[in-house]
């Protein structure tokens, strides 16, 4: 590599970064991006499309603008590669692109919207903390039912690494271990206080397998389902 030298060594120098520095065609691809996403409503557009498809009259009415207005937003976002759309029937919907770049974008535009302003960080304008906790009393009221990840994220308007992340902080366990945990103690209750079936019980926590759910059962309590509920019998 090409030894360079500055004109003033304070002893910083690192021949690397100067390397990089040589590629101004990548540097200038990432401040288009930035300029992009430089426009108040343009981050909300794209924000927005990050969570949910939409079509232009939806979004001219959730950020109170025209429809020409966010056509020009959109044709510039498309021009950046940040958005797609397809047409069903007469309308047009948009969606954020499933790329890297959108994701890695969506990230940090929230982690920003909370440093800069924590109460406005989603739309409701109530913390990550307290949207945790709505997506936990969620979760809560449908232990039947195997909701993912994404489905969170689009339900409640947060990121995915931020929902995982802030969970994980506040219940001190994965979404999936903590749900587990009190899927079994459903079941225990069910298993003392009624005489529903072991098949019945497995699907009212979630699993569809009564072979899955015994196993995970047994790994908890070490005996079977079966023979929990004779001895509490």
């Amino acid at each position: 590599m090409k030894e360079i030298n500055l004109p003033h060594d304070h002893g910083t120098h690192n021949t690397h970064l100067h390397k990089a520095l040589e590629n101004k065609d990548k540097f200038t691809s990432s401040a288009e991006v930035f300029k992009i996403l430089g426009d108040a409503t343009r981050m909300q557009m794209f924000w927005i499309l990050c969570h949910n498809e939409e079509c232009v009259i939806n979004l001219s009415y959730l950020l109170d603008i025209s429809s020409p207005a966010v056509s020009h937003h959109l044709k510039l976002l498309k021009e950046a590669n940040l958005v797609v759309s397809h047409r069903h029937g007469k309308e047009v919907y948009y969606k954020a692109a499933d790329t890297e770049l959108c994701r890695l974008l969506h990230l940090t535009t929230e982690q920003l919207m909370d440093i800069a302003c924590p109460e406005n960080a989603n739309p409701e304008g109530i913390s990550n903390i307290h949207t945790i906790h709505s997506v936990h009393d969620f979760l809560m009221q449908n232990l039947g039912k195997r909701i993912t990840i994404d489905e969170l994220s689009k339900k409640f308007h947060i990121n995915p690494t931020t929902l995982k992340k802030t969970f994980k902080e506040e219940y001190k366990a994965t979404i999936a271990a903590h749900m587990k945990m009190h899927r079994m103690e459903e079941v225990t209750k069910l298993l003392t206080n009624t005489n529903k079936s072991i098949g019945q019980i497995a699907k009212e926590v979630g699993y569809e397998s009564q072979s899955k759910f015994t196993t995970a059962f047994k790994n908890i309590y070490g005996i079977s389902p079966t023979e929990y509920k004779k001895q509490k019998r």
